[in-house]
């Protein structure tokens, strides 16, 4: 982790959301919005996206919403059950973020993937519904849908990593109905379990980082 240390691993808070913006020295090209779970901060997620792409660009900010002793992305009424205009008002924000901050520092959002986990992962399908064409290809880990009303959002020509853990008893149960969600709206989605729970780890890199090589091996 050395090529990330120091200067280029700061908290910076110069756009909407705090954020940490890592570039290593050989970096590939590739690019990697993360975003983290619930209860946590930006840091959590670091580890896992260096595993899948370590010579990618990476942006990794910080919900907004305290919990705990870390943060979230949107107020939750249950562990199941969001607030909905919480969702639509800070996905909007992470939107006009993930925007500024390809622009302020050079990145390409058509060939960016953003990569969630949990809350986080929420959001990143939130903002694909809500406001497509910022995302064209993400890798979510561990969710399920938390709009109330879908809008009719044309995802043609996205691509969606749909990632459950077999023993995930919160979130699993509804990884098909997100499934269903997106080929509905026309994303090009690839549906796969691990044997965990709520977790990620090792598998969930492996599979990540193949299914970015594919795409990267066919473009």
């Amino acid at each position: 982790m050395s090529e990330y240390d120091g200067e280029n691993n700061i908290l910076r808070r110069d756009l909407d959301f705090a954020y940490r913006l890592l570039k290593p020295a050989d970096a590939s090209g590739e690019c990697l919005f993360v975003l983290h779970g619930s209860g946590v901060d930006e840091t959590t997620m670091l580890p896992l996206a260096m595993r899948i792409a370590p010579r990618a660009v990476i942006v990794a900010a910080r919900g907004r919403i305290p919990q705990e002793d870390g943060f979230r992305w949107f107020e939750r009424i249950t562990p199941t059950r969001f607030e909905q205009a919480s969702i639509h008002a800070e996905t909007a924000a992470y939107a006009q973020f993930a925007t500024e901050a390809a622009r302020q520092h050079g990145l390409d959002l058509k060939r960016a993937t953003f990569l969630g986990y949990s809350n986080g992962a929420n959001v990143v399908s939130s903002l694909m519904l809500l406001h497509p064409g910022t995302v064209r290809q993400a890798a979510l880990l561990r969710a399920m849908p938390v709009l109330d009303t879908s809008p009719r959002a044309d995802l043609g020509g996205s691509r969606v990593l749909i990632v459950a853990g077999a023993a995930d008893q919160t979130y699993g149960p509804f990884a098909p109905a997100l499934v269903t969600l997106f080929s509905q709206h026309g994303a090009e989605i690839d549906a796969r379990i691990v044997a965990a729970g709520h977790e990620v780890g090792d598998a969930d890199a492996a599979i990540v980082r193949q299914w970015l090589a594919a795409h990267i091996a066919v473009a």
